[in-house]
């Protein structure tokens, strides 16, 4: 199974984070910051102007375009430190080549489940590292790592560019019955460190702003406050399944 891999990037013109440890992930910028990119060492692909500046929109673009001969697109962020797996109960941090082969294997075994979507745990602390639940069908997929079969009609939700991987998890779940999670598997990104990307539009009205719309759109039952936070307001949601119909 052919695999591409791509990391959409916005008004981060310095060396990719994600190209520093894996080269091969060609990133998706914009036509008019393409020439500051290549100054910087990066390897990009080139999108319109108008499909940059909402994650969802570009996500859209790089699934509507180029795939070619691929038969699943990975979309991971522009600054993963790494990706990796727990062996033994040690953090194993995944190569170029090893992540490339973790990419086809893991998309053979999400065809072969009959899902169009799979991705990774989302916590890289080992302490929710599940020796003896190594997948799951039901499960939130973090947008930092998302992977999409060729034969995924479903695509993201551009009106909620903040709320994006919650919502086109409901989405997969509701039309193919799940996705593939490999929990023994996880990432690690810089992401609430950064400037640029979605950090040009993230705020803290904006993130409560979109919670309430996830949750309008998929309802209470599904969408689901973290009451158990520390903070005055969670704007990571719950998604609780199932959902009517699956």
């Amino acid at each position: 199974m052919k695999v591409k891999i791509f990391a959409p990037s916005y008004k981060r013109p310095e060396k990719s984070i994600t190209q520093k440890t894996y080269p091969f992930v060609k990133l998706v910028v914009r036509e008019s910051e393409a020439k500051e990119y290549r100054a910087n060492g990066n390897d990009i692909i080139v999108c319109p102007d108008t499909a940059q500046g909402n994650l969802c929109r570009v996500r859209n673009w790089i699934l509507d375009n180029l795939y070619d001969d691929a038969d699943c697109i990975v979309i991971l962020d522009d600054d993963c430190r790494y990706v990796g797996r727990y062996e033994n109960q040690k953090n194993y941090k995944f190569n170029s080549e090893e992540l490339a082969e973790f990419c086809e294997s893991s998309s053979v075994l999400c065809k072969d489940l009959d899902y169009k979507f799979w991705g990774i745990n989302i916590k890289v602390d080992k302490s929710f590292y599940r020796e003896y639940t190594p997948f799951g069908f039901l499960q939130y997929i973090g947008g930092p790592f998302q992977a999409h079969l060729k034969e995924s009609q479903i695509r993201y939700d551009e009106d909620l560019p903040l709320k994006e991987d919650y919502d086109i998890t409901l989405q997969h779940i509701q039309k193919y019955d799940g996705c593939l999670r490999l929990n023994f598997a996880h990432y690690e990104v810089k992401q609430a460190k950064q400037t640029g990307g979605c950090a040009t539009y993230r705020s803290l009205q904006k993130e409560k702003e979109q919670f309430f719309d996830l949750q309008r759109k998929w309802g209470k039952d599904i969408v689901v406050r973290d009451k158990t936070s520390k903070r005055s307001f969670d704007f990571n949601p719950i998604i609780k399944v199932p959902i009517k119909g699956v």
